[in-house]
């Protein structure tokens, strides 16, 4: 699912804040002030969106193995600023970011975080969502 457009300023912003809406029990909160969006699932964070630097940046939950090849492969792939380099990256705007990999990216992070919530309380089954 990769394609439909290259990603410039905001608008990388934008496309990470609108596939939320499409994904159960997500929800944005700002508890480090109005600089900071972060995306909760059940009270756990799997997506923070910022320009504090002065670059939009998406920060994102990974497995460790795919954050890797991510940064190899991609030139604005970055590790997690401010998070744990091993589990988090961070997306900025350039010509190697579309969107169908900022929507892959973001539903990747939120199964990443839904999987190891107590199965009483996920919103969807992370092993069948959107298939």
């Amino acid at each position: 699912m990769r394609g439909r457009g290259l990603l410039q300023g905001t608008a990388l912003l934008e496309r990470a804040a609108a596939r939320t809406e499409e994904l159960p029990g997500a929800g944005l909160v700002h508890p480090f002030g109005p600089d900071w969006e972060v995306f909760k699932v059940r009270g756990k964070v799997f997506m923070l969106l910022t320009e504090t630097t002065g670059t939009p940046m998406v920060i994102l939950k990974a497995a460790p193995d795919d954050g890797r090849t991510l940064q190899e492969a991609y030139e604005h792939v970055t590790p997690g600023y401010h998070m744990n380099k091993k589990h988090w990256i961070t997306l900025t705007p350039g010509r190697d970011i579309d969107a169908g990999l900022v929507d892959d990216l973001v539903t990747e992070s939120y199964l990443l975080v839904v999987e190891k919530l107590p199965r009483d309380i996920r919103p969807v089954d992370p092993g069948r969502f959107g298939k």
